[in-house]
């Protein structure tokens, strides 16, 4: 067993950053994910790995220092939260459009806007649907528990650089400063300049006389490259989606209803389902953890025994959308969520099923 910790969500990423041999963290502080730059600079990873936690003067600036640095074949990582990933979109998607791996951390608040500074499920769209310019995904994992803070950071890593495409742990307020017990893993040795030259063959690491330059960028000028390089794209997203999708199941064995939810309203929906199977309402719980690639064909495959689905989600409905196109009209898909930063209960969840899916 590795080494127990009692932390927040947002430490445990930052201390599986330093584990994970990550060579250099970019970020800006913005509630409520500040915790995570606040235990970087704390822990002074530079002593521990060399590390480099560096402050930028902007989200903006923050975005785009992770660009340079993942150019070099470097494990290169920020986190913000809601309007500051609005602010890193723009780079997100050249880092994207270049094939460039990196891990970025939302821990979403209310919005739109400026919004609240409490826990909101309202970034899925952008989350999973591009956010940025063009036509690009990020992989999306969606973390329910402070122990995924920690491991989603180390599996992060494996999938961006595995795919060359930037990756987003899509967390709320709730799971980054809520506190559990986490089991660390073992430090991962930062990788050497002859490691990289091996693992990254792209990257920019210097030209030697046995290879042509490497150039990265995002920018064609002639249509017909950029159409044949967005085909490489949409070919690799293809190849994610049915490689890469990862999802729980919990008491979905002879169920009646479905809910389906991620992050925090996850776990506020295993109570509700324990709350409803007092009241003899057999009902489980699908948890997607990619959501993006979306679990489509696990809800698929559950379609013949159940009558109806709740999706709950803390927002006014968004990942809704995606479960009813998995559905395709054969069952009621109907959302419960509440907005603005407020969490709902376990009860008000087997109301809203009692109410939208039972009664309706």
């Amino acid at each position: 067993m590795g080494e127990l910790k009692l932390m927040k969500g947002n430490e445990a990423v930052a201390e599986a950053a330093i584990r994970a041999g990550v060579d250099g963290y970019f970020g800006y502080p913005i509630t409520p994910q500040s915790e995570v730059i606040e235990y970087l600079m704390a822990e002074k990873p530079y002593e521990r790995t060399g590390m480099v936690v560096l402050q930028a003067e902007s989200e903006i600036a923050a975005i785009n220092m992770v660009y340079g640095a993942a150019g070099t074949g470097k494990k290169a990582m920020t986190s913000s939260s809601s309007p500051g990933i609005s602010l890193k979109m723009e780079g997100i998607s050249y880092l994207a459009g270049t094939e460039l791996p990196c891990v970025i951390l939302n821990v979403s608040r209310g919005g739109p806007g400026l919004g609240t500074i409490q826990p909101s499920q309202g970034d899925y769209f952008q989350a999973t649907k591009g956010g940025g310019h063009g036509d690009y995904r990020m992989i999306v994992l969606a973390p329910a528990s402070v122990q995924e803070m920690s491991d989603f950071v180390k599996l992060g890593f494996k999938l961006a650089f595995k795919y060359l495409n930037p990756l987003m742990i899509l967390a709320d307020g709730v799971i980054g400063q809520m506190m559990e017990k986490v089991e660390l893993f073992d430090p991962i040795p930062r990788w050497t300049d002859e490691e990289i030259k091996k693992i990254s063959p792209w990257a920019t690491t210097g030209k030697p006389k046995t290879r042509e330059r490497n150039v990265l960028t995002s920018l064609d000028l002639d249509p017909h490259g950029q159409e044949k390089h967005n085909e490489k794209l949409v070919a690799k997203y293809k190849k994610i989606s049915e490689n890469e999708v990862r999802f729980e199941k919990i008491n979905c064995d002879d169920i009646d209803y479905l809910l389906v939810a991620y992050g925090s309203s996850a776990r506020i929906s295993q109570k509700a389902i324990q709350l409803a199977g007092e009241k003899g309402i057999k009902v489980g719980l699908l948890r997607p953890i990619t959501l993006f690639p979306f679990p489509t064909k696990a809800i698929q495959e559950m379609l013949g025994n159940i009558k109806g689905i709740l999706c709950v989600e803390m927002s006014a409905g968004q990942m809704v959308e995606d479960v009813r196109l998995a559905v395709e009209g054969k069952v009621p898909v109907e959302h419960y969520g509440r907005m603005g930063g407020i969490v709902h209960s376990p009860q008000e969840v087997v109301e809203a099923l009692e109410q939208k899916i039972i009664g309706g």
